[in-house]
């Protein structure tokens, strides 16, 4: 059984990410594609740095050949914000990445980049998962398509020179540290921090189908080497981006790991204070309230999605949005696509330091000075299926009047069960949609009240 997540369908490889099954999620994008008026655009095919990548990308291009369907194949692994710019830039009919994103080396995956160059919605997920496990007849091309093989690197890189200012960056003269996590981000943001005249060293940045034994994600766990890297050279900061380069990691001068919930509102302040960003900001469930007060103070409006940038992407498409992220590491901005890019994120961060000129441990302590601290967590609770169900629907129709000996203020239900309480903090609750565990997330102004708020979740088991 093919099933779609989130962001695509993955598995393990030689397992059920096989290719025959590769073939099969190909042909639904085709019959997709041929039914909906697409089939006379041309598709990107781009992939990863993971095993067999490349094998699985020359697959789905030779059934999208056969469908009469044009493809434009990358020469090499490509991160996945390049690859959906590349949607956009070349006015193609969609792109279709073979990626796992941040999971494990022995996963591989497919995502399907619609033409408007952002995560498929959920009607074009349940199409291609439908078709993806029926036996699809797709009908006679009169042709076969053209394939052409293409490089969107210096493309890429000129397009995003647009969303920062290179020659401030020069002037600034940083020291920066960047850990591609051996994947695929590796010649993209090097080089471009090379071309701003960065003194730049990077940690694994060869290609590793392993990805050095540790998750391809920019979590604080994986960057022990980046941070002992930042303090040995003395570096002005430490970026990351995980395997596709969607999401990003960013340790300050000092080795201090810097969080998604920490990152989005320093960058949201940069662009609205320094940048001149108008518009609105929008946050999943899961992600700090920090940008709400930053907005409140600026009045921009906030709006607040489910998890899944699918969700934030749809907003950035109505209407001018200064910046939309989620906890998990992805955001974009205004201008650009409504697409994850890790790549833009790390850059915003190397001009803010360029035209700040003061450390990113003092840029993030002002922050909390003039909008008081915040502590975030988060933690699995492993649970069976039936378990995650039941837990979820207790807290649904049984919501507690009180958690960790605090009053419920409001319960919001977009997206599992958030309880906020009426000293502000928060905690969710939210079932994975593809491991047998439930995510608790929360929030506190002060490091104590966090651990009894994490602890009180445990108890819900």
């Amino acid at each position: 059984m093919i099933k779609f997540g989130t962001d695509g369908w993955r598995a393990i490889i030689s397992d059920e990410f096989t290719f025959a099954n590769v073939r099969r999620v190909a042909k639904a994008v085709a019959f997709y594609l041929i039914n909906h008026g697409f089939s006379k655009k041309p598709v990107i095919i781009g992939y990863d740095a993971r095993f067999l990548a490349d094998k699985f990308a020359e697959e789905v291009t030779k059934v999208l050949e056969e469908a009469g369907i044009d493809c434009y194949l990358v020469e090499r692994d490509t991160p996945t914000p390049v690859i959906a710019w590349e949607v956009k830039d070349k006015k193609a009919a969609g792109a279709v990445m073979i990626t796992a994103s941040h999971n494990p080396a022995q996963y591989c995956g497919i995502k399907f980049i619609p033409d408007y160059a952002g995560p498929a919605n959920e009607t074009i997920t349940s199409e291609l998962e439908m078709n993806s496990n029926k036996d699809i007849d797709l009908p006679g091309a009169s042709k076969k398509g053209k394939v052409e093989r293409f490089e969107p690197r210096e493309r890429y890189i000129k397009y995003i020179e647009g969303f920062v200012d290179p020659a401030l960056i020069r002037n600034a003269k940083l020291k920066v540290v960047y850990d591609p996590m051996h994947g695929s981000g590796r010649g993209y943001l090097d080089r471009i921090l090379q071309n701003y005249g960065c003194r730049t060293e990077a940690v694994h940045g060869n290609r590793d189908v392993l990805f050095g034994g540790k998750n391809p994600e920019p979590a604080e766990v994986n960057l022990i080497e980046l941070k002992q890297k930042v303090v040995e050279l003395s570096a002005q900061v430490g970026l990351a981006n995980d395997g596709d380069a969607d999401r990003f990691g960013v340790v300050d001068e000092k080795g201090n790991y810097l969080g998604a919930n920490q990152i989005i509102p320093i960058l949201f302040d940069y662009l609205v204070s320094e940048k001149g960003f108008t518009g609105s900001v929008v946050r999943s469930v899961a992600t700090t309230h920090l940008i709400d007060k930053i907005a409140g103070r600026f009045k921009v409006k906030v709006h607040e999605t489910p998890v899944g940038f699918k969700h934030i992407a749809k907003i950035m498409m109505s209407e001018d949005v200064i910046i939309g992220g989620e906890e998990s590491g992805g955001l974009s901005v205004k201008g650009h696509i409504p697409e994850k890019d890790g790549i833009l994120a790390d850059l915003l961060v190397v001009d803010m330091l360029a035209r700040r000129k003061k450390p990113l441990s003092e840029i993030w302590k002002a922050l909390v000075a003039n909008y008081g601290e915040v502590y975030s967590g988060r933690l699995d609770l492993h649970l069976e299926e039936n378990k995650k169900k039941g837990l979820i629907d207790k807290l649904r129709n049984e919501t507690p009047g009180e958690f960790a000996g605090v009053k419920v203020a409001k319960v919001n239900k977009i997206d599992g069960v958030k309880l906020i309480l009426t000293d502000a903090n928060w905690i969710l609750a939210r079932p994975s949609g593809t491991e047998p565990l439930v995510r608790i997330y929360a929030e506190s102004d002060k490091k104590e009240k966090l651990e009894k708020i994490l602890d009180a979740a445990k108890n819900l088991i």
